[in-house]
This record gives structure tokens, C-alpha cells and sequence, in this order.
């Protein structure tokens, strides 16, 4: 086989391809919708593994499936049998990149099913939005409790399941053994002078102690709401993200990742992180463009503009 060329292995890169040091084979990633991977998946995957590629399966932090050893003339047929298993290759460039999510679904800290919310994002967005280059890569997590497993603040847009505890004050019983006390990891619910305080300054709306207190004072269907960080990274620049002033219902959730990434597609420059674009123009401006509809107002013309470059 002739030498590969740089815009061959750029070409299958932008499909999910990327080239295994010091060969001429590659490594093709496999995204599940949710984060989800069934058995008849796995089963496919390591079908095509042991057919295309070298037999092994690597898994990326990403929550993918690598499958190494793809030669370049055998990626088309890899590609085919994917599609025919119900299988997609793809996860690079400076676009959506695969939505992560914790296990909040079945965790018993999990404050509401995180996979059926990612794959809800996957399929707007990762999907959906597949054909619009951003300035640099966009990775969206998805966390069920302030555990932050999936580390949300790591990411260009982090979503966090909360429960504020709501106090009935007149059902407090001020028991000797408080069990909202008790089941506080914060240490934040106390007992004062005979009656329940919970110190919000402490308290994480972890949902922990939601439902513990047989008398109901603290309620146990409290509503679930959503902590929102924008422009986190983690690598060679590490940044926080930024959290949004307040909680957010879910109806608010997707609406905020799509003004999120037109406001990125608007204001950051070419090669430019959120993070980055986020300190550069202020914290302020970004929180009032997402909690306004002008962007989406503007959605076609801004995802029409050339990408903007550094004066």
C-alpha cells in the first residue's frame, strides 16, 4: 500500500478514525446514544473487531468504544458493517463531541435519569448538529448528584441533578435521633433548640436526606433541578466552569446548550475553547445572552457566519 497522505488521514478523522502511532492502521470509535451500550452492541462491536481490526476493544474516557488496528482500505467496510448493526463511528473534531453521563439512572444518589437525558442531547445535538463546525471541540456532560462522578465542571457544558431540601417546619418533631441530621453527608441539617436547621450555606442539594424523615418534614418528592457550568476543561489548560447564577428546570436544559453553542460559534475565535472565550468577553455578557432568546432569535444568521479569526 502507497504511503498515507495527510488529507487522507485528516479525511477519516472527521469520521471517527484516528491514526495509531507509528502504523498505518486506526483506531475507529464507536458512540452509543445515552452512553448506553447493549450486549447485542458489544457483541457486534467485537464482531467487527475480530474482523476489521485487531480483536481488541479499548474504551476512551469519552464513554466510547475504540476499535485499533483498522487498515485505511478496510474502513469503508468497517463503516458499512457498523451501519448495518445499528452502530455509528464518529466522536472528533471541533464540533458536539459524544455526550457523557453518569450512572444516575440506577445510582442510588442519582436525582433523575441521567442516560435518557443524554441520549435526548445526543440525538438534538450530537446528531442534530453534526454538520456545524464550532471553533474547537464541544463536550457536554451529564451528572445526576453534586458527586460530580462525571466531573460537569470539566466541561464545555456541565449539567448537575440537585434536590433542594423543603422544610415543613411545622412537622418537625425535634426527635433525639433527627434522621435528616443523620442522613446529611454536609453536616449542614442540624437540631437547634429543638427544631431542624438546615444551613444553606453548607447545604449541596445533594438530595440525600430528602425522604428520610418519617414525619415528612423534609419532603421526599422535592422537584429536581439542574446546576449548570459552561467553558470547564481539563488537559493542558484547566479551567472551572463557570456556573450559571441559579438552578434550572429541565425544559430549561436544551434551550441553554443550543444559545450556549451559538453564543461559542459567535464570539470565540477559531481554535478558541469557551473557557478561553468566556474570560475574554466576561462571565456577565455570556449569563444574559443564555438567559435571553436573542441567539436563538438569531440562530440561522449566526450558524450562516463565516468563523471568526484572530485580529
Amino acid at each position: 500500500m502507497a504511503k498515507l497522505k495527510a488529507e487522507d488521514i485528516a479525511a477519516v478523522k472527521g469520521r471517527g478514525f484516528l491514526i495509531n502511532r507509528g502504523t498505518d492502521c486506526f483506531s475507529g470509535r464507536i458512540v452509543a446514544p445515552g452512553t448506553v451500550f447493549t450486549a447485542e452492541d458489544f457483541e457486534n462491536i467485537a464482531a467487527l473487531s475480530a474482523k476489521y481490526g485487531s480483536g481488541k476493544l479499548l474504551c476512551t474516557s469519552r464513554m466510547a468504544v475504540e476499535i485499533p488496528g483498522i487498515s485505511f482500505e478496510n474502513i469503508p467496510a468497517a463503516e458499512s458493517f457498523a451501519a448495518a448493526h445499528g452502530l455509528r463511528f464518529g466522536g472528533t473534531g471541533a464540533k458536539v463531541r459524544p455526550v457523557t453521563a453518569c450512572k444516575g439512572t440506577t445510582c442510588v444518589y442519582g436525582n433523575y435519569d441521567t442516560q435518557a437525558l443524554a441520549r435526548e442531547i445526543h440525538e438534538k445535538f450530537y446528531l442534530g448538529w453534526s454538520d456545524v463546525k464550532l471553533p474547537h471541540k464541544f463536550k457536554i456532560a451529564v451528572g445526576g448528584c453534586p458527586n460530580s462522578c462525571i466531573k460537569p465542571a470539566l466541561n464545555d457544558f456541565g449539567i448537575e441533578g440537585h434536590r433542594v431540601p423543603v422544610f415543613d417546619e411545622s412537622k418537625c418533631r425535634g426527635c433525639t435521633v433527627c434522621q435528616i441530621e443523620k442522613a446529611c453527608p454536609m453536616k449542614a441539617a442540624k437540631l437547634v433548640d429543638g427544631k431542624l436547621h438546615i444551613d444553606r450555606s453548607l447545604c449541596l442539594s445533594c438530595g440525600v436526606c430528602t425522604g428520610k424523615c418519617p414525619f415528612k418534614a423534609v419532603a421526599h418528592d422535592t422537584e429536581t433541578m439542574y446546576k449548570i457550568y459552561v467553558g470547564g476543561t481539563w488537559g493542558k489548560r484547566t479551567r472551572m466552569g463557570t456556573a450559571l447564577s441559579r438552578l434550572v428546570r429541565q425544559e430549561e436544559i436544551l434551550p441553554l446548550i443550543e444559545k450556549t453553542m451559538l453564543w461559542f460559534k459567535e464570539n470565540a475565535y477559531a481554535k478558541e475553547r469557551l473557557g478561553l472565550a468566556i474570560d475574554r468577553l466576561g462571565e456577565d455578557k455570556l449569563e444574559q445572552a443564555l438567559f435571553g432568546d436573542e441567539l436563538l432569535e438569531r440562530k440561522e444568521e449566526i450558524l450562516a457566519r463565516d468563523m471568526l479569526q484572530r485580529p
